[in-house]
Parts: C-alpha cells; structure tokens; sequence
C-alpha cells in the first residue's frame, strides 16, 4: 500500500500530499486534523479533501463498518442559484428525491444495488428535506464497497429513457405515501404551520410535478447541489484512514464550485392554521402538536431541545398528566433545528386530541409565567447528554451524527457538552420567545368511523 508523504505538520494538523493541478495551476492538498475530545472520550480524523469533500472518519473496533455520502440537497431546494448566476431558478418539486433514485443506475443499466449485493454490502439512500444521502455497512470488503459508493455518485447517468421509467415508479410510490396516516399527520402540521416555506411540500413530489422532471434539469441539480465542497463522507468502523484517503484521490473530482444560494421565503412567525383534522383507516386518533419558530438558528438547537425535554419530555409533568387521566396512550415529542425550518413536534395517539391540545396550550401559557422548573431543567440536560452518547455505540449512530453536524456547520464531538453548557436562563428566554399560543398548531388523523 502506497503511504501518504507528510510534507507539513503542525498541532493537530498534518497536510498530505501536496501536489500541483495542472488545469488551473493551483495547488491541491489533502488536509488532516486528527479532532479529540477528552471531555467524553472520543476522536475522530477530519479531511478536507483536495477535492473540496469533507471527510470524517471515526476508528473505531466495532465488527461492522458504516460509510455515508451525503449532500446538503434536499426537497427543500426547489429555488436556488450559484454566486455567479444573475437568476434563481426554479426546479420541479420532487426533483431532489428523483435524482437520488437515478444515481443507482449506471451507465450500462443495471442497477448498483447489485454491486453491492456481490460483496456483501447493504446499502440504501434517503432523501429528507435538507439532505440527500446514499450509505452502506458491511463486515468485509469495506474498501470495494467504498469504491462502488464514490463511483456511483460521482458518475451520474440521466437519460430520456431512465427518466421516463422512473417517472412510473416514483408515480406509484407517491401514492402509496399519500395512504399513510403517518404521511398524512406530518404534512398537515406542516402546511398548519407554515405558509410559504417548502418544507411542507412532498418529499417525493406529485404527480404533475415529476413529469415536468428532464435528463436536463437532473443534470443541472446535480452539478450545483453535488459539488464536493456541499458533500461529506462520514465513516466508522474498523478501518484505515490512508486506504480511506487513497480511494478518494482516485475517484473523486478536483474543480471549482461556487456559492449555492437558495431563494427568500417571506414566512411570518404565525402558523397558517390552528388546526387540521383529516379521516382516514386508523384504529385510534393519531395527533401531532407543532410549536412554530421562525427566528430560530440550528446553534440554538441544544437550547431547544433541552427546552422540550423539561417540559413535553416522558419524563415531565405534561406527560405524567395526561398520561394518569388516560388522555394518550402512545406519546413522543421531538426537536427539529434545522437550514429549512425550526419547530418543535409532540405527538402520539389519543382519543381526545383536541383536548390534549386545550391542556398543552394552557400549561405552556402557565411555563412562560413561572418558568422552566430548575430541577426539570437539570433533568432534561442529564437524559439529552446520556443521549448523546449513546450515540458512540454503533458505526451507524457515529457516522450519521458526523453528517448531521455537518449540515448545519456544527461539531458532533461537541454536542454532549453543548448541554451542559446551556444556562437556566437561555432556556427560559426561549420558552418565552417561542411558546406563545400564535406559533401552535394541531394535526389529527382520525378513524373513518368517527366522520360524520
């Protein structure tokens, strides 16, 4: 195996390979920050790819390994352009999750699962609103396997024929999500809370809007959205950072890429409407609790989430409330701080969802006047900390946490200290902020038998 020749070293910094590009002149280097933290123990090799990738490795001796290649593209990014474009443009809905299809098929038509499958890899891609990723684990062969990922999204085949197929197989998936309740509940709060921001478009599209999807405009997407410099490889396991940054050298490719831009949204801080209620085949009602903040940051995340921890957590006094009086049976409540939208979301099933909503809105009113308890405040930092490293546990929860700090410019071997960190009063100049009853909104999905 070829080792990388050190050519600069400073503190927790080595620079590899130094060489130059002959396209434009300049020169290119791998750049290596070997990233600890003895506050929790952990570590992790940062590369700045020559490229412009950014890679994360995390050595650890787990029997599997877990590779994730991602892109900061999602459903979101419908209205964009680069620093160097005079007009936005605007793209069909639907069309980050349509590429992310297509990116399996190669140049001689056959499927790249199939590659994967050979050397015993598993492997799946996922598109939400912020993100596009492509992964794979295995035990063995870990290096072919990488090789396959990088080729496979690094060499993008887009045809009127291919596109034509999939537009028939994306169509019937659209509507087989469109019978989910689950679909149904995430959605309708969405499009309760918000009144502009795409966020609460289909990931997958609609109908109307995938046929108006071209090998062109795929293309386009493609090239602005994965430029390496928006991408980040993140990887845990038992594995070989040289082999790791060697693979890189050969497959990825070394250009220029502007600035992405994407287009304003005039959103109030209002939710467009209280309330959605929809019939569908459930046994139970389903309902979902939306509290809206549209001056929120993804730094402040931490703050929130220890904010709905305290007070709408399993371990609080909302929960144990409804609970005793038999008002939910199922119940979880989760943050979301991210590039398209910050909200908080608790929800679960319950026979009387309206209610719940009518006991949420009068504790939240009655939080704001008394303040976050102290020792619930503690609480919640104990339980999201423990979290956090858990996480440590397994190549997959190691790798995805790298990928999602890296979305929103953050450091996940930070995290667990970002929550202890966080002050009594920042979290109750939050609640003030944000739980006011113009940023609450309601979703329900309730059995057929109950419409009248």
């Amino acid at each position: 195996m070829r080792r990388l020749n050190i050519i600069e070293k400073k503190k927790n910094s080595i620079i590899y390979e130094k060489e130059k590009n002959s396209k434009n002149g300049r020169e290119a280097f791998n750049k290596i920050n070997l990233i600890s933290n003895e506050y929790i123990g952990e570590s992790c090799i940062k590369v700045k790819h020559k490229s412009g990738l950014t890679i994360y490795i995390s050595k650890k001796p787990f029997s599997s390994a877990y590779a994730i290649f991602g892109t900061r593209y999602g459903s979101y990014d419908n209205v964009f352009k680069l620093s160097t474009d005079k007009e936005f443009s605007v793209v069909p809905e639907g069309i980050a999750h349509f590429l992310e299809h297509k990116m399996f098929e190669s140049d001689d038509g056959h499927d790249t699962f199939e590659d994967f499958a050979e050397i015993g890899a598993d492997a799946n891609a996922y598109t939400s609103t912020d993100r596009t990723a492509y992964l794979f684990s295995c035990t063995d062969n870990f290096y072919r396997a990488l090789e396959v990922l990088l080729r496979m999204v690094t060499t993008p085949v887009f045809t009127k024929e291919n596109v034509l197929k999939e537009q028939g197989i994306i169509g019937q998936e659209i509507k087989m999500v469109l019978d989910r309740p689950s679909n149904a509940l995430y959605y309708n709060l969405m499009a309760a809370m918000y009144k502009e921001n795409p966020v609460k478009i289909q990931i997958a599209g609609s109908l109307e809007s995938i046929a108006k999807i071209t090998p062109e405009l795929l293309y386009k997407c493609y090239d602005v959205f994965y430029g390496m410099s928006n991408m980040a490889l993140c990887i845990a396991g038992n594995v070989d950072e040289n082999k790791i940054i060697e693979i890189a050298d050969k497959i990825l490719p070394i250009k220029d890429s502007s600035e992405i831009i994407s287009g304003k949204i005039n959103e109030g801080p209002e939710c467009s409407e209280k309330v959605i209620k929809v019939y569908m085949e459930v046994a139970k009602p389903l309902f979902r609790i939306g509290i809206k903040d549209i001056y929120g940051k993804p730094e402040e995340r931490t703050a929130m989430e220890i904010l709905t921890e305290a007070l709408f957590g399993q371990s609080s006094d909302f929960f144990t409330d409804l609970y005793e009086r038999e008002l939910v049976s199922s119940y979880s409540a989760y943050t979301e701080y991210s590039r398209p939208a910050c909200y908080t979301a608790l929800g679960g099933e319950s026979d009387c969802p309206e209610e719940v909503f009518e006991n949420f809105c009068r504790y939240a009113e009655k939080m704001v006047k008394k303040g976050v308890p102290k020792e619930d405040f503690e609480r919640a930092k104990r339980v999201l900390y423990a979290e956090v490293m858990k996480e440590f546990d397994t190549s997959e929860s190691i790798s995805e946490g790298f990928f999602d700090a890296f979305l929103v410019h953050g450091n996940f071997l930070t995290q667990a200290e970002e929550y202890s960190s966080v002050r009594y009063e920042e979290v109750n100049d939050l609640a003030k902020r944000i739980l006011k009853k113009e940023h609450f909104a309601l979703s329900t999905v309730c059995p057929n038998k109950e419409k009248k």
